[in-house]
């Protein structure tokens, strides 16, 4: 039986992020997730997860001013410093609050930027932070994303995740798979799921086209979570979509998967 997490940044948003948490106890989630906790106090998040009866499964690294359009900053060659303070303060928060994986988002490319400089600087970084959350016992997460939703991404398929990996060589870095993200940028979910299935830690889910809940477009929901249970993927599915029209009115797509 699949295992859902509500992703907060994306779900019940008309409240406060911190009236997330029991609104999301309230619709049967058991886990919860969210880009960033780094805007609130970490024992005001732990209140809310403990009073709640919430496991704080995921959260990303800082991502750099996301108001202003950064998307991750792991593949800068002038902000190493920057990112490494980031990945102590991820370390901290998600030592806090129980939380076992934390995700790289790493960056747009900037036009004309030199590739090779940004590659080798996501590699080093990344067998950087691998290395300091394997001592905090926190497995680390590398993300592929579409690039209709954010043009110029660094990291777009699932295969040029794993070839990352492998340069990287840490056995602490593993794939956050989206099935939103991958169903844009190459299909074959099913399959890819199930080979890779050692080297992915996380798996979050929307529909597409929208990024709504699933039941709303092309993604075929109910095969691919039957699938899933088969091959033994025993970890978290995070709800990274936005409701079509409120969060509760959309849950009903979850119920059959419900104890």
């Amino acid at each position: 039986m699949p295992k859902f997490s509500a992703n907060l940044t994306f779900l019940y948003t008309d409240l406060p992020l911190l009236d997330r948490f029991a609104a999301a106890a309230k619709s049967g989630f058991k886990g919860v997730e969210y880009m960033s906790p780094y805007e609130e106090k970490k024992n005001d998040l732990v209140a809310r997860l403990s009073d709640n009866g919430l496991t704080q499964v995921l959260h990303n690294l800082p991502a750099g001013n996301w108001a202003a359009g950064e998307r991750g900053i792991a593949i800068f060659p002038d902000r190493v410093e920057e990112f490494r303070r980031g990945v102590h303060q991820a370390i901290d928060y998600a030592g806090a609050l129980g939380c076992g994986l934390v995700n790289c988002i790493a960056g747009v490319a900037p036009k004309g930027a030199d590739a090779k400089a940004l590659h080798k600087t996501l590699v080093d970084n990344l067998a950087f932070a691998a290395s300091e959350m394997a001592k905090a016992k926190i497995k680390l997460l590398v993300e592929p994303i579409n690039t209709r939703d954010i043009p110029g991404f660094f990291l777009t398929r699932t295969d040029q995740a794993l070839r990352l990996i492998d340069e990287v060589g840490s056995d602490n870095l593993f794939v956050q798979y989206d099935i939103y993200h991958m169903q844009i940028m190459e299909g074959d979910l099913a399959r890819t799921i199930e080979a890779n299935l050692p080297r992915i830690a996380h798996i979050q889910l929307a529909d597409n086209p929208g990024r709504n809940e699933p039941g709303t477009g092309e993604i075929n929901y109910p095969f691919l979570f039957k699938h899933i249970d088969k091959i033994g993927y025993s970890g978290w599915i995070g709800c990274e979509y936005k409701p079509l029209t409120n969060t509760a009115a959309g849950l009903g797509w979850m119920k059959p998967y419900q104890s």
